[in-house]
């Protein structure tokens, strides 16, 4: 049986839902998994620099809030600079969650920015992928290094719309169409999503899935906001799916017909 044309399927397996939510900047456990139910999220990712999953004994732990038997769990490298920094993070990650390859990569350049250190990201990615890893991975809005990612094996690209926590919304379309147009692989856009309407943007361009935390965790009401996102992403999909009208610049097109009227 073939997946639903509004599933997602990412390394071999398929997800009902399309919106994708982190973990972090909610007051508390108990706000995040509120959120997560509400976003419909089933992959749900977590720094493990900043979260505690295990490693911290004696500390609350994520993993009672959202079980991994509910949840696919998908460890991320946020605060990392360094491909080495990456891949131990990931290392280490994979043995808490008990052998679970599915990962985020994303190497920062600097910490007022957060762009994506490409250099970095590309060595992190061949090293992960070799060590059996499947990489989602967090890249600049460049066509050409989205193909380099695929081409070593990342499971998935995920270019920014804008700055991580900037909330802007997608600042360039026409990249993110050139990477959506050339990838074989699933293209989602991670990071810079302000609110509903730039989640459904993202998803009519043909991206096929959405990432963020901050527009939910940062919203005044965030799990109002999670539900407004669930909805976003789902329209933008079929829309997508339906395929819009043409513009037309310098004609107009009048709704109703114009043969057949009375007195005519």
């Amino acid at each position: 049986m073939h997946p639903s044309p509004h599933s997602l399927t990412v390394a071999g397996r398929t997800y009902r839902s399309r919106l994708l939510v982190g973990t972090g900047k909610y007051k508390d456990f108990s706000e995040t998994r509120a959120a997560i139910d509400a976003a419909g999220a089933e992959i749900i990712t977590v720094a493990i620099r900043r979260t505690n999953i295990g490693q911290n004994a004696g500390e609350p732990n994520l993993l009672d809030v959202l079980p991994p038997s509910q949840f696919t769990i998908l460890p991320n490298t946020a605060g990392c600079y360094t491909a080495a920094d990456a891949v131990r993070t990931l290392r280490l990650a994979r043995e808490l969650l008990d052998g679970h390859a599915l990962c985020k990569l994303e190497v920062l350049g600097d910490p007022a920015s957060l762009f994506p250190n490409m250099p970095e990201t590309l060595q992190a990615a061949r090293t992960l992928v070799s060590e059996g890893f499947e990489v989602m991975v967090y890249c600049a809005d460049d066509p050409i290094q989205a193909r380099m990612l695929e081409d070593i094996g990342c499971v998935a690209v995920m270019p920014l719309a804008s700055l991580i926590g900037s909330g802007m919304g997608i600042v360039n379309p026409w990249n993110l169409r050139l990477i959506i147009d050339n990838a074989q692989v699933p293209v989602l856009v991670d990071a810079g999503v302000g609110t509903a309407s730039d989640a459904a943007i993202a998803m009519e361009l043909g991206c096929d899935g959405v990432l963020m935390n901050t527009a939910i965790a940062h919203a005044r009401d965030p799990v109002l906001m999670a539900s407004a996102m669930k909805k976003a992403v789902e329209a933008g999909r079929e829309a997508f799916l339906a395929g819009r009208m043409a513009r037309k610049y310098y004609s107009a097109d009048p709704s109703s017909p114009t043969t057949g009227l009375i007195g005519s």
